[in-house]
């Protein structure tokens, strides 16, 4: 009997280990079934329609998704003789695209998640078309500007997101000249670095100078990643008084107090330092991204030429520079403060030729929420409110709606929403419906128009606040798919939140 039980319990021991093991992983596994991570009960399907927006241009036909990857893409006229097809969801006229990718988004995650928060801001993004956002490393508390306080934006965030979200980290006076602290955050998976050359309005977010950027250039460049810079200095400004010409509720008042000239003398600098991103250079590798650029005159013609010298630089726009004009903001309309400024008609003009040249080279939402008491949406005040557009489910109908006049076209929608963001953030699986990449699509209709009141549903934690609510815009988002699951469908969500965290390897 002792022989027998010798030879019998490491068998048992053996087993016992295998099924904790199996039933550890098991319920990790059932924590979030299909079912619950997807509105859809397949992990193999097609999606067909008679437009699909593809790197090679729109085609009619069908998209095949397996486990979560886009396998196969088939035009038209080759599907009606293909036999192998499963299940099949047939949008019809509905165009399907590739996910939006907004690389600039405030969700306040932790420390202010009643401003925002991860999972009201990524349900408005997924009922927005986008499956995919970075998440800046200020507004939320503590600033994301180390290891440490980056683990606690990745713990708030798992579990909490319903598209995949990606991290951008802080580059502070207090990091800068600590290569190993940069490198140590760079390592841990943020995308790339973010810094302000002007007071950012967070006290643990403080601004940078040319000395400290110039050092995070050289971090980054062993690591092939970008610094993203709100790029504006200040300048010698007037005492506004508070009298009838410079009443701080009306709009020109504020508009004097961000002038051009501030991100002319942001990026005048800049480019003093991103020629040594080019090939050969000191920092090459790096690569320097102006964010929300609002100054069409000489900050553009800068940037312009800094890309014709070989620097590694690129500019985003964002949609409300794109929608608004300094003439049409109503006093006391506070809604419409940020940073930088919306500017005149004239200006925005500019921007958009500007984009449809080439010369932008993006789009991001710069989603900016708050509490709609810091707003100051009673008193008016555009000096003392905070500042902000926030925009994130509303960012695809903008852009398609004021681009009507301008002939934007699907495929300029795609470049600037998913492909180009996807190469900013180093994600080759990302940005394109394309054999080999995620399946992350979604699907909408252009034409149809809606009005953004009380009636529609709004996943923007404070909708009151946003400057684009009583306005009417043109292009229903229908589905959303991240990896994929099926997310969101006409205003319903899947129960989990299942979006992955999106890290640099």
């Amino acid at each position: 009997m002792d022989h027998f039980l010798w030879r019998i319990l490491p068998l048992l021991a053996l087993l016992s280990s295998f099924l904790y093991f199996y039933f550890q992983n098991s319920s990790k596994l059932l924590q979030f079934s299909h079912s619950d991570c997807s509105l859809l009960p397949y992990n193999h399907y097609w999606i067909t329609s008679k437009s699909i927006v593809t790197p090679r241009g729109v085609i009619s036909g069908a998209v095949e998704v397996k486990e979560g990857n886009i396998v196969s893409i088939v035009k038209e006229e080759d599907w009606q003789g293909n036999s192998k097809r499963g299940h099949i969801i047939d949008y019809g006229e509905a165009v399907v695209m590739p996910g939006l990718i907004d690389v600039h988004a405030h969700l306040d995650d932790p420390g202010r998640a009643e401003w925002e928060g991860f999972p009201s801001g990524t349900k408005a993004a997924a009922a927005g078309g986008i499956t995919m956002l970075i998440d800046m490393p200020l507004n939320n508390f503590p600033s994301t500007v180390s290891v440490e306080t980056l683990r606690l934006k990745l713990e708030a965030a798992e579990k909490n997101i319903y598209v995949d979200v990606g991290f951008w980290g802080g580059l502070v006076p207090e990091n800068a000249f600590n290569a190993s602290s940069l490198e140590a955050l760079l390592s841990a998976g943020v995308l790339g670095l973010k810094s302000f050359m002007c007071p950012s309005g967070i006290n643990d977010f403080p601004m940078t100078n040319a000395s400290h950027i110039k050092e995070g250039l050289s971090v980054l460049a062993k690591f092939r990643r970008p610094l993203l810079v709100h790029a504006e200095i200040q300048q010698d400004s007037e005492n506004y008084l508070e009298d009838d010409a410079n009443d701080p509720r009306h709009y020109s008042t504020y508009l004097k107090t961000r002038p051009p000239s501030w991100e002319e003398a942001a990026i005048r600098e800049l480019l003093t330092l991103s020629k040594d991103t080019g090939i050969g250079g000191s920092a090459e590798g790096a690569h320097l991204h102006i964010v929300h650029l609002s100054d069409s005159g000489s900050s553009l013609q800068l940037l312009k030429q800094a890309k014709r010298s070989g620097d590694s630089v690129t500019v985003e726009t964002c949609p409300h520079y794109l929608a608004f004009s300094a003439e049409e903001i109503e006093d006391g309309d506070t809604r419409f403060k940020c940073a930088p400024p919306i500017r005149n008609a004239a200006n925005r003009e500019a921007l958009w030729k500007a984009l449809l040249e080439g010369d932008i080279d993006m789009l991001s939402s710069d989603h900016s929420p708050t509490m709609p008491e810091l707003k100051l949406l009673n008193e008016g005040n555009f000096l003392k409110a905070w500042g902000g557009i926030s925009s994130l489910q509303f960012v695809l109908p903008v852009t398609w709606s004021y681009g009507q006049k301008y002939g934007v076209t699907l495929e300029q929608l795609a470049l600037w929403w998913s492909e180009r963001p996807a190469k900013l953030v180093g994600k080759d699986s990302k940005g394109a419906i394309e054999v080999g990449k995620h399946a992350d699509i979604f699907v909408w209709e252009p034409n149809t128009d809606f009005d953004l009141n009380d009636d529609l549903p709004i996943y923007i934690k404070h909708p009151s606040i946003s400057a684009y609510m009583g306005t009417k815009l043109s292009g229903k988002v229908l589905t959303t798919f991240v990896r994929g699951n099926l997310v969101y469908k006409e205003g319903k969500h899947a129960s989990a939140a299942c979006g992955s965290l999106i890290l640099a390897k």
